[in-house]
């Protein structure tokens, strides 16, 4: 158990929150998360929870017109109110207890002690509080030992974890995600009982999983969270698809590696490296659909052909169900369809045309294309993964040469339809779309320069033949 040294507490704000408080004759506490990650020494937090001793949204009003706060926000219901104040945002609450019906996570409340609003909270590092009236300035509450949890590193309910967990079960997300985010353990009694109660996660809403689900993503390192929900029967309820990632298949001599391990070093691979949140889940879905391609063959072993195109269509609906943003979902499908395309070219060898048309399909996403395919280069054989990191350094080489060169990313044609219609003397159809075909290929060929008056003068050069028959070109992405 590490020592934590007690943080001091006196800040100008808590100062004067305090004698509003004496002045109006209740008692204040600040509490939660701040207490929490001051006893850390994590970066004070702007979202600030206390508790009051009395009515919460009458208090909020208190100290709104103390420190000039133009705007207070009650919410009646809850009995809470909520204040912006510079940089920060500062809830109140009046102490209260929580009776649960079992089909809800909203609970019925009524007023109680600061011990039984306490005794409500999810976890005991985040039931801790400090006493903010000048009396007792900086006295620690803390009925269920939070601070020797912080110290010990422990996720640990203050009640009954069944109770804890069947209550409100977006507090098993919840520890999973504290766990990752701390890189604490869970207690075995409360990892107990956030098993045994996983099923209750059916009751809570679709956007509050995914908002647990992308914190723990947002984490250094992610996979831990996941392998939670893997050995705790979580995954299986709210990520069936990856759940289905686990397991090793041998036949004969032939064995392929368990694609779920697999999926989360490259997920920790790109935490390393980037903390873009959509990356990561790109990371995540990247080989979803290799269950679903798995096949056999007796001569090469393993195979999951097609899994690329499978699976970018098959996180289109699970980005759907996960209630992610439309762009979100489009840029993850991008790099799922793509994510083998840098691979082959370190693997076949690398011509400009290749890259050209891999710049051309990738656009702005390029860069963050080769971070995944990088972070995908695994195995338990370091020599193998030296190799073909090398190899796919070359392809990066490459790829910034070309580029530079031929300016494709968020290629635009050099020759605009009108422009194609006024000089052939066309009318809109598909003709104009062959000529602009024909002339985007001869780009991403190398044949001539992406510029206008080179493409110009190969449409002149080929118009009639152009005019004259259908033109079938391939498509970049082929």
């Amino acid at each position: 158990m590490r020592h934590i040294r007690k943080p001091s507490f006196r800040t100008v704000l808590f100062e004067t929150i305090g004698r509003v408080a004496d002045e109006m004759g209740v008692q204040v506490y600040v509490v939660g998360g701040y207490v929490r990650d001051r006893f850390l020494h994590r970066p004070n937090a702007q979202d600030i929870d206390f508790v009051v001793t009395g009515d919460g949204p009458a208090f909020a009003k208190g100290v709104a017109q103390r420190l000039g706060a133009r705007k207070v926000t009650i919410y009646r219901r809850f009995g809470t109110a909520h204040i912006r104040h510079r940089r920060h945002s500062l809830e109140f609450v009046g102490a209260r207890k929580e009776n649960y019906r079992g089909d809800s996570r909203k609970p019925a409340v009524e007023g109680a002690s600061l011990l039984d609003d306490l005794a409500r909270r999810d976890f005991t590092i985040n039931a801790m509080a400090v006493a903010l009236n000048p009396d007792n300035f900086g006295a620690l509450i803390d009925p269920y030992d939070g601070r020797d949890d912080v110290a010990a590193g422990i996720i640990r309910t203050p009640l009954d974890p069944h109770k804890t967990f069947n209550d409100d079960p977006l507090r098993i997300m919840r520890a999973i995600r504290f766990s990752c985010q701390l890189q604490f353990r869970i207690e075995p009694a409360t990892r107990a009982g956030l098993a045994a109660e996983a099923h209750r996660l059916s009751i809570i809403s679709q956007e509050r999983i995914t908002d647990e689900l992308m914190k723990i993503l947002q984490c250094p390192r992610p996979s831990i969270g996941f392998q939670i929900m893997d050995e705790t029967g979580v995954l299986e309820k709210i990520l069936p698809e990856c759940a289905k990632l686990k397991g090793v298949d041998y036949i004969g001599n032939h064995r392929h590696k368990d694609v779920f391990h697999h999926t989360l070093k490259v997920l920790d691979n790109c935490a390393a490296v980037s903390d873009k949140l959509e990356l990561r889940i790109a990371a995540l879905f990247h080989d979803i659909a290799k269950p679903a391609t798995k096949a056999y063959d007796p001569v090469i072993g393993w195979t999951f052909h097609g899994h690329e195109e499978i699976g970018a269509r098959m996180f289109q609906a699970i980005g759907r169900r996960l209630r992610l943003a439309s762009d979100t979902i489009e840029y993850v499908t991008k790099l799922i369809r793509l994510h083998l395309r840098p691979i082959h070219l370190s693997e076949e060898g690398v011509t400009d045309s290749a890259i050209r048309r891999l710049i051309f399909s990738a656009g702005d996403e390029i860069d963050d294309l080769l971070t995944l395919c990088r972070a995908d280069i695994t195995s338990g054989n370091p020599q193998r993964v030296k190799k073909h990191l090398a190899n796919f350094d070359h392809v990066e080489r490459r790829v910034a040469e070309v580029e530079e060169k031929d300016r494709l990313r968020n290629f635009q044609p050099p020759l605009r339809g009108e422009e194609i219609m006024r000089t052939l003397h066309l009318l809109p159809g598909p003709l104009v779309g062959k000529v602009k075909k024909a002339i985007e290929e001869a780009i991403l060929n190398g044949d001539i320069a992406n510029e206008h008056d080179a493409a110009f003068d190969y449409m002149m050069q080929r118009k009639d033949e152009l005019l004259a028959h259908p033109v079938t070109v391939k498509s970049p992405a082929e």
